[in-house]
């Protein structure tokens, strides 16, 4: 296979969604496939090639509620108090970021509580499995790997399904059908897009409503630096990411897609100017402001800062007014 993994610093190539799963039932893979477009991202749970669990790294909510209102219909004991304690005990957790992937969780709860059988939770999660993997195979651009470890290992396991199976059956009967839904709907998130952009081209004076909080990626490989810069941003209308490691910070930026980055430049493995330049070959984050802090004040390390496409510089020491200053010179507001 020709893809890399992400540890060699590649951003996003060309993929074959059908071979990375191939190779992975092959090599009776076992963990969590994370896969990584600009758009999306998947996490495809393994268990010696065998499928356990797939979803989206975020808004899988909507789409269980979604399952859970079909198979309502012939199972009573799904009724709205239920959707109201799943809300109340597991999309919480989500927002205090407590619980990882708390949709698996939800399932394992309902089926402890005896809402739902073991027979029918395996029918919830090959459904889920089949609309997940439904999206990921017309994936044409992105980057992946495998991390061996996952919190699903301790987790009750419902069902192990093939792989290559579900493909078949996403991909075979219905192949014209999948790709117009595909087209046409993209899980509504396209539709609201369209309905956005439409909105837009008829009132082309209408102006962006400003955005309630920013979120700004520091990497940095000084915990004290991090520290200061966390301190000087109000919580209220920033939601600081700090990394100390710039080689994780790629993932990092693929992950949060920040509205700005504060960027160290003498950082080991991949220094400040390295990764901008990274960044900046991939369209997603052409725009994305980029401020290098730095302690180098000459011209000639300016001048590299703005060939890699720094949009922006900041010299060590700052204060927070300084800081406050060249940040919103850089956001939308």
């Amino acid at each position: 296979m020709q893809t890399l993994p992400i540890g060699r610093y590649r951003f996003f190539q060309r993929l074959q969604p059908v071979q990375i799963l191939s190779s992975s039932v092959n090599a009776h893979a076992t963990g969590c496939l994370q896969v990584f477009s600009a758009s999306a991202s998947w996490l495809i749970y393994l268990e010696k090639g065998k499928l356990v669990y797939a979803c989206y790294e975020s808004g899988m909510f909507e789409i269980l509620y979604k399952k859970l209102q079909v198979l309502s219909k012939t199972v009573p004991t799904l009724n709205r108090e239920v959707y109201t304690r799943l809300k109340a005990i597991f999309e919480t957790s989500i927002e205090n970021q407590a619980i990882p992937n708390s949709d698996y969780f939800a399932i394992c709860w309902l089926v402890e509580q005896k809402y739902i059988n073991l027979t029918q939770a395996a029918m919830l999660i090959e459904e889920i499995a089949v609309e997940v993997l439904e999206s990921f195979l017309f994936l044409q651009e992105g980057c992946y790997e495998l991390a061996s470890n996952s919190f699903i290992d301790k987790m009750p396991k419902y069902c192990r399904l093939n792989i290559l199976s579900l493909v078949e059956k996403i991909s075979s009967p219905n192949k014209q059908k999948h790709q117009s839904k595909n087209t046409t709907n993209k899980y509504s998130t396209s539709n609201t897009s369209n309905t956005s952009n439409t909105s837009n081209t008829s009132k082309p004076s209408s102006k962006k409503l400003p955005k309630l909080q920013y979120t700004i990626m520091c990497i940095d490989d000084s915990p004290s630096m991090l520290h200061a810069i966390k301190t000087f941003l109000d919580e209220t209308f920033f939601d600081v990411v700090q990394i100390n490691d710039s080689v994780k910070a790629l993932m990092q930026t693929i992950r949060v897609k920040p509205d700005l980055i504060l960027l160290d430049i003498g950082m080991p493995n991949l220094n400040g100017h390295e990764f901008c330049s990274l960044l900046r070959k991939h369209s997603y984050f052409k725009n994305t402001p980029v401020i290098m802090v730095t302690a180098r004040t000459s011209l000639v390390d300016k001048a590299k800062a703005k060939i890699v496409g720094a949009s922006g510089y900041i010299t060590k020491p700052f204060t927070q007014v300084q800081l406050m200053k060249v940040i919103f010179q850089h956001l939308e507001v």
